[in-house]
């Protein structure tokens, strides 16, 4: 929850549209492990500011979505990116699967993972994040999401 608050902040501050005027809408999903938590963000491109998209290179596009994944864990009173392989696919009702394309994006002192993809008004996907750390038993977080 704490991810969604601040991305809601950050598209406030960029100037980005409203969600509502969009029609698409943020979708948090997360996965909690032995000592960290994976969390997964859908964000419409279309509610990114320009600036920002430009800043972290993501095109902007109708049906274009976001994908961010953080894999971190506390500390300090705080939390910590902990260094993971990420991968992510989204599969539509037909079993049409997309891979989606993710990259290491450094933000505000963390590390995430960010992809976009390609939805239409009305697909249900359903996701899977594969994430792998050193040492640790790969974890799966599956969710679906209704556009």
């Amino acid at each position: 929850m704490w991810l969604a608050c601040l991305l809601a902040g950050l598209l406030a501050a960029c100037g980005a549209e409203p969600v509502a005027e969009t029609g698409l809408k943020p979708h948090e999903a997360s996965l909690q492990l032995r000592d960290a938590t994976v969390r997964a963000n859908l964000i419409p491109t279309g509610n990114l500011s320009e600036a920002m998209a430009r800043q972290y290179g993501i095109e902007r596009g109708e049906g274009t979505v976001l994908l961010l994944v953080s894999v971190r864990r506390p500390a300090d009173g705080g939390q910590v990116s902990l260094p993971a392989r990420v991968s992510a696919t989204a599969t539509d009702l037909h079993g049409t699967q997309q891979t989606i394309e993710l990259r290491e994006l450094e933000a505000g002192g963390f590390l995430d993972h960010a992809g976009t993809f390609q939805a239409r008004p009305r697909d249900t996907l359903t996701f899977a994040v594969e994430v792998r750390r050193e040492g640790e038993p790969p974890a799966t977080l599956r969710f679906n999401h209704d556009f």
